[in-house]
């Protein structure tokens, strides 16, 4: 059997504007049918990575194949396959949520049923609404329905749900599963690090224009990043630190040497956000002892 080819695939990929290097040689595929997050802080590189996949921006170097085709030379029939959410909209406010889906729905060769895409995005109540008396929640609710209405192969969904209120929030993840469950292939960009760990099979963390890991949510960073740290006050008030896949024999002997449980004692095992801010603080450093050292060579 003929393997899928991925749904996208980035080799080398880079993008300078002037002598700032924006992506430094990011590699990584995205199966069809997977949900893959793209995870990194502002000015990291993701925006930059997303706007060439969708075919907004032209890349500098390496290559891009987005459903076969390279995004820079993507044509209407290969955008019609694509659905893009993007940070901030456009929409014009002077319609209803209606009017407005069905006008989109009306440029797709196969769209979604106007209503059923309103109402699985929480909006049946405010379908006759115009969209300027909506809610910035409920307007981020139009933006996902518009990505979705083509019924793409591939979502682009750039910081989906900012706006929306914690029930929000678990109502879009339901819609995004029940699109991951008809085989969509989603590419999500987050600073919501467990809306990440619910909805993706992989992550990946960029920082200073590289891709510094790749992998399932509970694997990034590797086991030794998942190791246990202990931390406490020896008997001179000093602070202490150990990491250990021991810890409560570390605490028994502490103990035990102390004469009793030693002060500020605390067991912390790290979570993904500890383990994603290690990653990023690491690549940030290296970028800038990098960038030091050529500024050196060329004094």
């Amino acid at each position: 059997m003929t393997p899928t080819p991925p749904a996208v695939s980035v080799r080398d990929l880079r993008k300078s504007y002037g002598a700032f290097e924006a992506l430094r040689g990011v590699d990584f595929d995205i199966d069809t049918g997977e949900t893959f997050a793209l995870l990194g802080p502002n000015g990291a590189g993701k925006s930059t990575t997303i706007e060439i996949l969708e075919g907004y921006r032209e890349r500098s170097g390496g290559t891009a194949s987005v459903l076969g085709v390279d995004p820079h030379r993507g044509r209407l029939d290969w955008k019609s396959r694509i659905g893009i959410v993007l940070q901030s909209s456009g929409e014009s406010g002077n319609v209803s949520v209606r009017e407005q889906l069905t006008f989109f729905s009306r440029l797709y060769p196969r769209p979604r049923d106007v209503d059923e895409v309103i109402a699985a995005v929480g909006l049946a109540d405010k379908a006759k609404t115009r969209i300027r008396n909506l809610s910035g929640g409920q307007r981020r609710r139009v933006d996902v329905a518009l990505g979705v209405i083509g019924r793409p192969e591939l979502l682009f969904l750039d910081e989906p749900t900012t706006g929306f209120d914690p029930e929000a929030r678990r109502e879009f993840w339901e819609l995004i599963r029940g699109l991951k469950r008809e085989g969509t292939t989603i590419l999500l960009t987050t600073h919501y690090l467990d809306e990440a760990a619910q909805l993706s099979d992989r992550v990946a963390v960029i920082a200073a224009g590289r891709l510094v890991d790749i992998g399932a949510v509970d694997a990034i960073g590797g086991a030794d990043a998942r190791v246990p740290i202990v931390r406490w006050r020896d008997s001179a008030g000093e602070p202490r630190s150990e990491r250990t896949d021991a810890p409560a024999a570390l605490v028994a002997r502490l103990s035990s040497e102390m004469g009793g449980e030693p002060r500020d004692l605390e067991v912390i095992r790290p979570s993904l956000e500890d383990i994603y801010l290690d990653l990023v603080h690491k690549a940030t450093a290296n970028a800038t002892d990098a960038s030091s050292a050529a500024s050196g060579e060329r004094a």
